[in-house]
């Protein structure tokens, strides 16, 4: 294989890049690429099978791909695909869900629907984490990662959050600035919330545990930026594992509401929710549907977080029990069934160990963190004998590895449905359906 190679992109993959084969037939992944265009690739690592490579010029465009609208496209790691229309990117994500599931979970026969749309391709998000730095001055600085590299792309805007919030980086930015001139603030991210159905906007500030200027800074951040509530969050460990010691209001109520359906979820800082509140009114809908509880099923909510499903579920199942290890979350779900008027058992823990006192189950759903189930909890989850089950996930490998298990344990895998609820990036959300055998 020569260094440079010319490709027709056949095909959008996991990661962002598009795919072409080279003269030898071997699949070329090249980031920035888009399915129908011509292009000149310079190879920058040869696999063997497969090559990687960077993009020298676009020959021909396909009649699929766009004009970036974010000045920091190409850069920032946070989008992969605004250069593709967003046909091409349903389309893709479930074509990627499609082969994970021959691939890795050996399904071929899987069927997969078409991806479902929740509307925006821009201003989804109900939440950005926004990475802190410094510029070479020593100044404060905002912003997301850089795409494929370990280094802070500052931002002014994120075009994926509502307009109400968008410009909220830079307003953060000079104002944490400001604060930060003469003191050690500490900060380790900046997350922000704004609801799609209430006017809660929500600012959480991750740091770690010491001296902290907290009427100042509320007083200075509440006259940058519009909140109905501002938090610290104390962390401490490794950044990713997100060890927190405890949280601050500073401002406000201290938690976050959101309204999907008929239901009002209250959501402090350190709680999952769902970052696309469509995308998420759209699972609780696949989820229902693909379960369809009644009065005398017994349904299990495995990792259910603040309860997105385990209300909706608790209005029409003879009975819910909710299984949730994160401290945070079991006190927002508590009080979400209150508030709500619904019941659910709710059993604190390891998702393990709580199953092995729980018995037996109807139904389940489960949505577990993207790096899918533990052996031994997928293992637990089977022993309750439930005779369908609704696995909810972002990551499609993890979601076949499971599958895999599933069917081996006797379980027959009936739909899996993808969601676009992360357009412009490669991620997709599956809800995966399986039956057991015989029930």
């Amino acid at each position: 294989m020569t260094d440079t190679v010319r490709l027709h992109i056949d095909s959008l993959a996991h990661g962002g890049a598009g795919v072409g084969r080279s003269p030898e037939g071997e699949a070329v992944f090249v980031q920035g690429t888009c399915p129908g265009d011509v292009v000149d690739a310079v190879i920058t690592a040869d696999h063997g099978r497969w090559a990687e490579a960077t993009l020298s010029e676009v020959v021909d465009p396909s009649a699929d791909r766009r004009k970036p609208p974010c000045p920091y496209f190409g850069e920032c790691g946070g989008c992969q695909w605004q250069h593709v229309s967003h046909e091409v990117q349903a389309a893709s994500k479930r074509q990627m869900v499609a082969e994970t599931f021959r691939r890795i979970a050996k399904l071929p026969d899987m069927e997969v629907l078409e991806c479902v749309s929740v509307g925006r391709a821009y201003g989804y998000r109900n939440k950005i984490e926004l990475s802190v730095g410094a510029a070479p001055s020593g100044a404060l600085l905002l912003g997301l990662m850089a795409r494929m590299e370990e280094r802070l792309v500052p931002i002014d805007a994120c075009m994926l959050m509502p307009e109400k919030c968008r410009a909220y980086p830079k307003a953060l930015t000079g104002a944490l600035r400001y604060l930060s001139r003469g003191m050690d603030l500490a900060l380790r991210r900046v997350h922000v919330r704004s609801a799609a159905h209430t006017s809660d906007i929500e600012v959480d500030l991750w740091a770690q545990p010491g001296p902290f200027p907290r009427a100042m800074v509320a007083k200075t951040l509440g006259a940058a930026v519009r909140s109905s509530t501002l938090t610290r969050v104390l962390a401490s460990g490794e950044d990713k594992a997100r060890d927190v010691r405890g949280v601050e209001v500073l401002s406000g109520s201290g938690t976050w509401r959101e309204v999907i359906g008929d239901f009002e979820y209250r959501v402090s800082a350190p709680s999952f929710f769902q970052v696309n509140t469509a995308g998420a009114e759209a699972l609780i809908a696949l989820v229902t549907e693909a379960l369809q509880p009644d009065g005398s099923d017994r349904v299990l909510d495995l990792f259910s977080g603040v309860g997105t499903f385990t209300l909706p579920l608790a209005e029409a199942a003879g009975s819910v029990v909710a299984v949730e290890q994160n401290g945070h979350a079991i006190r927002d779900l508590r009080a979400n069934l209150e508030t709500n008027g619904v019941y659910a058992d709710v059993a604190p823990g390891d998702a393990t160990r709580a199953l092995a006192e729980l018995g037996k189950f109807d139904l389940a759903v489960v949505d577990p963190p993207r790096a899918g189930m533990r052996p031994e909890a997928l293992d637990a989850l089977l022993a309750t004998g439930a005779r369908r089950i609704a696995y909810v996930s972002c990551d499609p490998a993890t979601l076949a590895r499971d599958a895999a298990r599933m069917v081996a344990a006797g379980y027959v895998p009936v739909r899996a449905t993808p969601i676009d609820m992360f357009p412009q990036t490669y991620h997709v959300e599956t809800v995966a359906v399986f039956d057991r055998t015989g029930a």
